[in-house]
């Protein structure tokens, strides 16, 4: 596989059949043992950010503001 300037490489076909990663997909890549691993987000955990987890889960008609002040005390 060669590396683009812009850092891509395109996955193989049979790889991506393999582990089932339809096109526009999100993947990560985790380095383990000297190794770099190809994760799909559903196998480690749900593939969100810590940020993008947190989205709804406030109770409605709180705003920020608000829970920010709530949670801080003051």
């Amino acid at each position: 596989m060669k590396v683009t300037t812009k850092g891509q490489v395109t996955i193989p076909a049979r790889i991506r059949e393999f582990l089932d990663i339809p096109p526009h997909s999100e993947v990560d890549f985790r380095i383990a043992g000297g190794m770099v691993i190809l994760v799909k987000p559903d196998a480690g955990g749900s593939g969100k950010d810590r940020f993008s987890s947190m989205r709804g889960t406030l109770k409605e008609g709180l705003t920020t503001r608000e829970w920010m002040r709530s949670t801080r005390g003051s």
